[in-house]
């Protein structure tokens, strides 16, 4: 498919450079499952899939290299980074350190706009779920995006630029496993009730409540794709 068909997870016309573009289109395809875990990079069928120059695409590979969705295979190139255990227990972990951090410091300094922004995204995705019904479960592109907007409102009042960057990071790496996390949701009705106990609780101002619920929160994602006991 042409790259000027193709939707990105931030609108490519927002890219400056063909490097940023040509990752922003890998991106896109790997947390889309397009591009399987593991699978090689070839720079010659990216140009044609892409449409763009090997040089930029080898610096878009290199960006995202960085974020963990990109592996190097020495002088052979890239591969799609796996997924494991291992790896989500990484990404959980440093989530969690991250956005407990960020949590407490968005209840401190949060006003009444950081609450209405709460609200207001909570209710876009409550929306979308009530139209769309069971589509919601496949990690459909739009719902992760209202899904994605509302855990930023939790943190938007945290005052840190690098904690909003490392939550946008380390969300976008636990995609793959959070797809197979929302195949498993028998409700919307459920999975909007625990987002509205999670926004309850923070606009209530309890911070330690706040961090232990929200640990819970990030924490079911390992629990419903690799559950107590498996060996996977």
């Amino acid at each position: 498919m042409p790259a000027s068909e193709r939707q990105t997870t931030r609108p490519a016309s927002e890219a400056t450079t063909l490097s940023e573009r040509a990752a922003l289109l890998v991106e896109q395809d790997i947390l889309a499952g397009h591009l399987a875990p593991g699978s090689r990079l070839g720079i010659v069928d990216l140009v044609q899939r892409y449409e763009i120059g090997a040089t930029p695409l080898r610096e878009g590979l290199s960006r995202l290299m960085s974020r963990g969705l990109i592996v190097g295979i020495g002088q052979r190139g890239f591969r799609v980074a796996d997924i494991s255990r291992e790896d989500l227990v990484d990404i959980t972990c440093m989530r969690t350190a991250v956005e407990v951090e960020a949590i407490r410091l968005a209840i401190v300094h949060g006003d009444d706009a950081w609450e209405a922004g709460i609200v207001s995204a909570l209710h876009q995705m409550r929306r979308h779920i009530e139209r769309t019904g069971d589509q919601f479960r496949e990690g459909a592109e739009d719902f992760d995006r209202l899904h994605k907007g509302f855990h930023t409102a939790l943190l938007a009042a945290c005052g840190s630029k690098r904690l909003l960057a490392a939550h946008s990071d380390l969300y976008d790496q636990a995609y793959r496993y959070r797809r197979v996390m929302m195949r498993s949701f028998d409700s919307g009705k459920k999975f909007v009730r625990a987002h509205q106990l999670l926004a309850d609780r923070i606009i209530a101002r309890d911070v330690q409540g706040s961090q232990a619920m929200l640990t819970a929160h990030l924490r079911s994602t390992m629990d419903f794709v690799y559950p107590s006991g498996s060996e996977s």
